[in-house]
């Protein structure tokens, strides 16, 4: 190259550096959109290795579209590694707790949840799992006890509360008498089974507990596209939390084909999520987990034959920071290393509460 060349590369390499430092200037300088809406997505128990085992056997997922990412630190006040109670509450309030806690601080006292918050601003609120209502992560964004083992007491807390759509199971918990002062209570799984005019309140089936996916069906997209759907409705806006609840339990198992069923389950709610951000344009979705299960590697695979295997530490959870997805208004707020903490004050700053 001659000295002519290159000084010219030079002054190019120098004009982009400029335009670079211009337009990073000026990021910083604007103002961050805020949201109207928010729907949080948590897999349950979903790590770094339950996400990359389900992309390479299913050819990609919606995840993987996703630029903005950060990393949480799951540990509750009183443990290294922490459960679904603190960390969902962590998410809730905004404040770390005892292991076993759902929607109360270190002295068992009620703190005020996002989704009470947003109650209280006028917002529509929904609340959609895989598992029971009263579960530790559904429970943890309506519920105030001292025991995520107290059902019956966090299905009480329930009545009154003004959320308006809620899908999953926990039934037996319940009292119906109560509950359809309130809700339009209906059961179903097919998509013709969610067409919801009236707060509702959807039960898969009567069990405590669904099925796995292969049972269950297309239920969790079904339901995550009719609750934003209903939502919608409330012009100023609304919170949604969506869990995929039995990934968590595939890791307890031990079990790579559950954990992956599940997550990709998981992964169909996120892109209906993803779809109804990009035609809205004022949703924020977060995706993220409560904790990793399983202590998961893995050892070996084929991309070819989309074929992993791996191993597991343990048949708990760990203390692995989670991953953190963001897409819409807002999502550069969680890029970065954070507190589970973190994701509550965010979302509260960014509605304006």
């Amino acid at each position: 190259m001659s000295i002519k060349s290159r000084y010219i590369s030079f002054l190019a390499a120098i004009a982009v550096l400029f335009t670079n430092c211009n337009q990073g200037a000026k990021t910083i300088g604007e103002k961050v959109k805020k949201p109207l809406n928010i729907i949080l997505l948590i897999g349950d128990g979903m790590g770094l290795a339950q996400i990359s085992a389900a992309s390479v056997i299913s050819g990609g997922l919606a995840l993987d579209l996703i630029q903005a990412i950060g990393l949480v630190k799951t540990s509750s006040a009183d443990d290294y590694i922490t459960d679904s109670a603190a960390g969902a509450t962590a998410y809730s309030t905004g404040e770390k707790t005892y292991n076993g806690a759902i929607g109360v601080g270190m002295d068992s006292l009620p703190r005020t949840t996002i989704l009470e918050l947003a109650e209280k601003n006028g917002l529509s609120t929904g609340l959609i799992s895989t598992c029971s209502v009263t579960h530790a992560t559904p429970a943890s964004f309506f519920g105030h006890q001292k025991d995520r083992e107290m059902h019956t007491q966090i299905a009480s807390d329930l009545y009154g509360k003004g959320i308006d759509f809620i899908a999953g199971t926990g039934k037996p918990y319940f009292d119906m008498a109560k509950l359809q002062k309130e809700y339009q209570v209906s059961m179903g799984q097919g998509p013709h089974d969610f067409k919801v005019s009236a707060k509702h309140f959807w039960f898969f089936n009567d069990s405590i507990h669904p099925p796995k996916v292969a049972e269950r069906g297309p239920w969790l997209r079904n339901a995550t596209k009719a609750g934003m759907s209903y939502l919608a409705g409330n012009k100023k806006g609304f919170f949604l939390m969506v869990e995929g609840s039995q990934i968590d339990w595939g890791g307890h198992d031990n079990d790579l084909n559950y954990i992956v069923t599940e997550l990709i389950d998981f992964d169909k709610a996120v892109k209906e999520a993803i779809d109804f951000a990009k035609a809205d344009g004022n949703t924020l979705v977060i995706i993220t987990a409560d904790h990793e299960t399983g202590g998961l590697s893995l050892n070996s695979g084929s991309i070819a034959k989309r074929q992993v295997e791996g191993s597991f530490a343990s048949t708990h959870h760990s203390g692995i920071m989670v991953p953190v997805y963001a897409f819409g208004p807002g999502a550069e707020r969680f890029q970065g290393t954070m507190e589970n903490t973190d994701i509550f004050k965010r979302m509260r700053e960014l509605y304006g509460f």
